[in-house]
């Protein structure tokens, strides 16, 4: 039996969860989000719990247990508390600005970078003096936030000699040691 997937989902208050067909809708306090699941698997409310079961033990049905609990699960949490990613732009000369959704990044290219973000996406960008820029990204869809942050990383990943780049708050960049570290 799947660990994940037999594991029931808490409907937290304030958070409707409704299924139709082979769609999952979930309401909440920061919006509402669908979606849809294998018609093989059986999604209940019980109360205040949802619960994902599978008709059999075949691969392809133990395999969808689990992501689908986890994928309802994140929406659940989504539409209660929400998702928050902060990022941070090293280097010299780097810079980010947000006007409404437009997202204006300055990575030391010869022009300057324009991202539209989504409507479901809610941007802030801080400058301090004397600390790197900050992008702060949030959203009540996991999915959306994460595929929004791997497209403004992907513009300047992190190098590993100097640590230049966009990376995620709290991430460890793995170091090299350059070619004067080498042993003669």
């Amino acid at each position: 039996m799947s660990r994940i997937g037999k594991a029931p989902i808490e409907i937290p208050a304030g958070v409707t969860v409704t299924v139709s067909g082979d769609t999952v809708t979930v309401k909440g306090p920061k919006g509402q989000l669908s979606q849809k699941f294998n018609p093989d698997l059986d999604v209940k409310v019980d109360g205040n719990h949802v619960v994902v079961t599978r008709p059999t033990d075949d691969r392809e049905h133990r395999a969808q247990h689990g992501l689908y609990r986890a994928l309802i699960h994140n929406m659940v949490v989504g539409v209660s508390t929400g998702y928050r990613k902060e990022m941070e732009l090293v280097g010299v000369g780097y810079r980010a600005q947000s006007t409404g959704q437009v997202l204006e990044l300055s990575l030391g290219y010869s022009h300057a970078i324009y991202i539209k973000l989504p409507q479901e996406i809610k941007v802030e960008t801080k400058s301090e003096r004397n600390k790197n820029p900050l992008i702060i990204l949030e959203s009540d869809d996991k999915q959306l936030l994460g595929q929004v942050c791997a497209k403004i990383r992907s513009l300047r990943k992190p190098e590993p000699y100097k640590g230049k780049g966009i990376k995620f708050v709290g991430e460890v960049i793995r170091r090299k040691s350059g070619k004067s570290a080498s042993a003669k």
